[in-house]
């Protein structure tokens, strides 16, 4: 196994406030959106001198003359004589987008930031390029509280932003009937409700579609532990988002193997609860072996290892999403005995402790700490959307229009946003069949597998056709798009 440290490598620090830790009880709300980057290649974050003098934007890298990069993606930014009002928020000199995070939320404060402090410095460096086709990037921030989504993309609305870019809220299927209506298109940073998922106008740099499952973890696990992924439970609190993801799993998992024991699963308080050991003493009830757990790492899942240890149930594994890989949970671990050793986690980014062997990931982190952001896997998330959009806006030319953008981001059949993540086809709107597996030990991230690449790729970790509740009320038609709030035809 190779071991990872909880800073990164390649002399980029990884700051201790690391994003994606659990603030209140809605940052349970992102685990199931929660994609992120991956790459194997080698290079340089340090900013270069153009030719002729001139200075890159910040994070920029130059590999040949004339030619800027971001990993192994030529810029989409640079100087240009596009022209024309093509579509609202588009003019000759400019192109108004939208971005935005929760971060105004009273019970969380910060959420998702790292979101938005991606989307401002990049769009800073492609300006510092001269935009795209010459045309600069205007940015407009809100905020959706959680509970403001709609408010927020009223304003988005009133303000004809030419598209939303890089976005995640939380409660997004609140935004859709707005949204629609005035027909905003969208490259968001994440998904969570399968309506917005399979929405008009849309598309993800890594879809994560409501009636598929990304199984690789599942399949991974169980070939590690056959005997213990066949006494599985859940482990969830009642919330449109975790039970989302709960029961998209529950819907594919045993493909992998995982048998659920029937009684044993444990729906725990959406702010935590203040005992947790009637939900360890449940599962050891039950003879549970692997659990699966959907939540945040701090406090509820760490109170929840903390309280098995009391009462001596020790399964052989838990296994859990991407937003548990952090430095806190870490540097918990370390101080706590242990108590995580055990946990797995699903996750289609290189970690930020193997930066140095991705240059896209090195730009990224070092862009964002360049202003001073928080650097977290959604933020890697928004950039890869930011870059998809501009990639698909410097092809459209003059003629920018949302129809046009869209129809070019979806001819990304191999897209990476220059490393960031594995291939992805956003125009298919399929999720992604390659995964990494991490677990704690001690202080300590350690690769599991795959040994012997960056990721584990194969078309049968890719689970098709599931049914739940919220696809069922999404209404997809033949074409797999929402109907749930109307359509649209982006012009």
């Amino acid at each position: 196994m190779l071991r990872l440290a909880t800073v990164a490598t390649g002399g980029l620090y990884v700051p201790e406030k690391l994003s994606m830790r659990a603030r209140g009880m809605a940052a349970v709300a992102v685990i199931a959106v929660l994609v992120a980057a991956c790459s194997s290649n080698h290079g340089s974050s340090t900013p270069s001198s153009a030719p002729g003098g001139a200075t890159t934007a910040p994070g920029a890298t130059t590999t040949a003359p004339g030619v800027t990069k971001f990993g192994t993606l030529d810029s989409p930014c640079g100087p240009g004589t596009a022209k024309g009002a093509t579509a609202p928020g588009v003019t000759d000199t400019s192109i108004k987008i939208g971005y935005g995070d929760d971060a105004g939320y009273a019970a969380a404060p910060g959420l998702d930031k790292e979101m938005s402090d991606a989307m401002r410095p990049m769009i800073a460096w492609c300006n510092a390029q001269g935009g795209i086709n010459g045309r600069k990037i205007v940015g407009n921030y809100y905020d959706a509280k959680v509970l403001a989504v709609t408010p927020a993309i009223t304003q988005a609305c009133t303000d004809k932003v030419f598209m939303l870019v890089g976005q995640g809220w939380v409660l997004d299927s609140g935004q859709e009937q707005e949204r629609i209506a005035c027909k905003i298109s969208t490259i968001p940073g994440f998904a969570v409700a399968t309506a917005f998922a399979h929405g008009s106008g849309m598309q993800q740099p890594i879809p994560g579609p409501g009636d598929q499952v990304a199984d690789s973890a599942a399949f991974e696990v169980a070939k590690m532990f056959p005997d213990a992924v066949k006494k599985a439970a859940f482990v969830f609190a009642e919330f449109p988002a975790t039970r989302e993801t709960r029961d998209r799993e529950a819907a594919g998992y045993p493909a992998a193997g995982f048998t659920f024991l029937k009684g044993c699963d444990q729906i725990y308080g959406v702010g935590g609860e203040s005992d947790w050991k009637p939900f360890a003493s449940n599962l050891k009830s039950c003879g549970v072996q692997a659990v699966v757990w959907v939540g945040s790492p701090n406090p509820n899942m760490e109170n929840l290892l903390n309280a098995s240890r009391q009462v001596g149930f020790a399964p052989k594994v838990w296994l859990t999403d991407p937003n548990q890989y952090t430095a806190e949970f870490a540097k918990w671990n370390g101080q706590n005995g242990g108590a995580a050793d055990n946990v797995y986690v699903r996750m289609t980014a290189v970690p930020f402790e193997l930066a140095s062997q991705s240059p896209a990931v090195q730009q990224y982190m070092k862009i964002v700490q360049d202003s001073h952001g928080t650097i977290g896997l959604l933020g890697e998330q928004s950039t890869s959307s930011f870059l998809l959009w501009a990639t698909a806006v410097k092809s459209c030319g003059s003629g920018v229009t949302a129809k046009c953008v869209l129809d070019a981001a979806a001819k990304q059949t191999n897209w990476t946003g220059g490393g960031l993540h594995i291939p992805t086809n956003p125009g298919d709107n399929e999720g992604p069949t390659c995964g990494m597996l991490l677990k704690l030990t001690g202080p300590n991230w350690v690769k599991v597998t795959p040994t012997d690449t960056m990721f584990d790729c194969n078309p049968k970790y890719l689970i098709k056709g599931i049914t739940t509740t919220a696809l069922t009320a999404a209404k997809l038609n033949a074409q797999r798009i929402a109907t749930e709030y109307g359509t649209f035809t982006p012009n």
